[in-house]
């Protein structure tokens, strides 16, 4: 009895020893969940030097992980393997989580940088009172055009784009919000809307536009354009900005009679377990030297208004860039279509792609 009491103690011992010793490993190491912020963003979607100057400045360890879909990104928090702390999803996205209660309401006094974000973009229909997010980064769907081939006036609004002349010429962004908000938007329609006429009657003129169609892609646009593979494009902004920095022939501009208004935003999911890490981060990322850095470095706009000051004029006076209050007024955002219309627009593009001739 004696030796098997002294074999159990020995048995606990040992446990405890290993147990102390994964913890003082997880300390030193930096990796305890208390040191890391685990950040779940969209690829090449921020400056590396500020990941590394953050973790200097604030002693975290940053876990990286990037998606290529707001979709992708819900369904990963949504099953909850990974406790991310910061999230960015775009502005519809957020109305979703904000249904599913995956989101933490934010605590306004512990992000005194927030006071940097310039006041049209708080409080916005998708999340008001910013209850939930901050705003990272925004941005337009244009047009982007080589002028060896064309020029600035060939393209003054979305319905431009049927004319005979770019058969078989236009790159397409691969999004069924956003081909059939071109169709809509060519009508005078919202860009959400849920009127089966609307959608049915901009289905059709999209038929006729589908033979302008050279492509309907996503990431190889840049490439096409940048290269001069292409001469004309329907992008967003911000990936206009890293083709143009490739080629300087290639120029952004935004169709008159309204188009998509985007915003990407920082968020704490549900599940987060270092909420003073997400805080600190956010926070560290509101800092209008590290917003200009960062929008240095990605190209898109920032709501940043502190920021503003620390980029070229060349970047803030342009308009196709930093457009006009007026001209935002005219933009819409896109809201949560719900189910039943998601399925509607996807189904209706899916058609459109094999229509494509």
């Amino acid at each position: 009895m004696k030796k098997l009491r002294s074999l159990l103690i020995g048995i606990v011992l040992i446990i405890c020893l290993l147990f102390l010793g994964i913890v003082w490993l997880e300390k030193s190491s930096g990796m305890s969940d208390a040191k890391v912020v685990n950040i779940y963003n969209w690829g090449d979607y921020i400056d590396p030097k500020l990941i590394t100057k953050f973790e200097k400045e604030t002693g975290y360890k940053v876990n990286y992980e990037t998606f290529d879909s707001n979709e992708a990104m819900l369904t990963k928090i949504r099953q909850g393997g990974t406790s991310y702390d910061v999230a960015v999803p775009s502005d519809y996205m957020i109305q979703k989580m904000r249904k599913e209660k995956l989101l933490l309401p934010l605590d306004h006094s512990k992000l005194p940088n927030l006071k940097y974000i310039a006041p049209q973009f708080m409080n916005l229909a998708f999340d008001p009172k910013n209850k939930y997010s901050v705003p990272y980064f925004w941005g337009t769907l244009g047009i982007v055009y080589n002028d060896k081939a064309y020029q600035a006036s060939e393209f003054k609004s979305w319905n431009d784009l049927w004319d005979a002349k770019f058969k078989n010429k236009i790159m397409f962004i691969d999004g069924a919000r956003e081909f059939m908000g071109i169709g809509l938007a060519s009508l005078g329609y919202s860009l959400n809307s849920k009127s089966d006429a609307q959608l049915n009657e901009a289905y059709e003129k999209l038929k006729a536009l589908t033979p302008n169609a050279k492509a309907i892609v996503s990431d190889e646009i840049k490439t096409y354009m940048a290269n001069e593979e292409s001469s004309v494009a329907v992008t967003f902004s911000g990936e206009a900005a890293d083709m143009m920095a490739k080629n300087s022939h290639l120029h952004y501009v935004i169709p008159e009679g309204g188009t998509n208004l985007w915003f990407d935003n920082l968020v704490i999911p549900k599940t987060a377990k270092n909420k003073k890490g997400a805080y600190a981060f956010i926070n560290f990322m509101l800092d209008s030297k590290n917003a200009a850095q960062n929008t240095k470095y990605i190209g898109y706009s920032t709501p940043n208004q502190g920021a503003m000051k620390y980029l070229p004029k060349a970047i803030t006076s342009n308009r196709a860039f930093y457009p006009t209050v007026a001209q935002i007024k005219q933009m819409e955002i896109y809201e949560d279509l719900g189910s039943k219309y998601l399925e509607k627009y996807n189904d209706l593009f899916l058609e459109l792609k094999m229509y494509r001739k």
